[in-house]
């Protein structure tokens, strides 16, 4: 019980500390100046080691990538562009008005947990799959490697019903690169921080390839035509470094903890602001 009771405390330290630095900003930002502190991936691209030759068709251990990404989205079909105005991302929104699932401490789904918080992830490869662990939330997806197929529809009838993380197989495309093939994603997740929305019908495809021991690339192309006119790459061979220790973090959503931030940052007066 007392150990609950401190990490509430701090938890509660840390939301009353970002409350006062969100009220100096909007008070005079010009006059705020926060160090920045570098993420271990930073670190890593900054030291620029050399590094050993890539073992074959081994992805094993634990990678850390960019915080979050800004992607590439061709326009929305006219039924994107009416499910996008039900999205209201916190840049464009009063943080009260938002109803980004992150907030919530709801899943980010796929492929979401690999567009946006990606300081960590691990790949463990079993005989007839790959894992993916997430740092994020501690989730994971198994990736197929047993000649199994994805399902032909979803959620319909005789459909398999979509999945927060959805159904994915993979292969090998020769001995650097893992292909990753995904449908069946829940369509109340976002693609990312923005909003950009997608249907159950999407099919997503990853592409890692280890260049290096030490860095791996990936890209990401979605093709979901009921929201956008044209399949599109939304990432092309972003990087991700090697961890030297091997140790991901605990990195978790609390709701909780998000109830009390959005109390306090979101409406501290107890009354949220209109959306303009």
């Amino acid at each position: 019980m007392r150990g609950m009771a401190g990490r509430a405390a701090v938890g509660l330290a840390i939301v009353f500390m970002w409350a006062s630095f969100a009220s100096a900003q909007t008070q005079d930002d010009e006059t705020i100046h926060v160090p920045k502190t570098k993420t271990l991936f930073e670190k890593l691209i900054a030291e620029n080691k050399p590094s050993a030759p890539a073992p074959k068709r081994d992805l094993n251990g634990a990678w850390t990538g960019p915080v979050g990404f800004i992607g590439h989205f061709p326009p929305y079909t006219p039924l994107g562009a009416e499910r996008a105005k039900l999205n209201k991302s916190e840049p464009v929104y009063h943080l009260a008005n938002t109803n980004d699932p992150l907030m919530t401490c709801d899943p980010l789904g796929f492929p979401r947990n690999i567009i946006n918080e990606t300081r960590g992830m691990r790949f463990a490869q079993l005989p007839d799959r790959m894992i993916i662990l997430s740092q994020y939330q501690r989730v994971w997806r198994e990736i197929w490697m047993d000649g199994r197929e994805l399902p032909k529809s979803i959620d319909t009838k005789d459909g398999a019903p979509s999945r927060w993380y959805g159904y994915s197989v993979g292969h090998w495309d020769g001995d650097y690169t893992f292909v990753i093939d995904s449908v069946g994603m829940d369509d109340r997740t976002w693609l990312d921080t923005s909003g950009h929305p997608h249907s159950v019908d999407m099919r997503v495809q990853e592409r890692y390839t280890r260049v290096d021991h030490d860095t791996l690339h990936m890209s990401i192309k979605i093709d979901d035509p009921k929201i956008y006119i044209s399949p599109f790459e939304e990432l092309t061979d972003v990087t991700f470094k090697w961890i030297p220790n091997q140790e991901l973090e605990e990195q978790l959503c609390i709701p909780s903890e998000g109830i009390a931030y959005m109390n306090i940052i979101g409406h501290p007066t107890g009354n949220a602001e209109p959306a303009k």
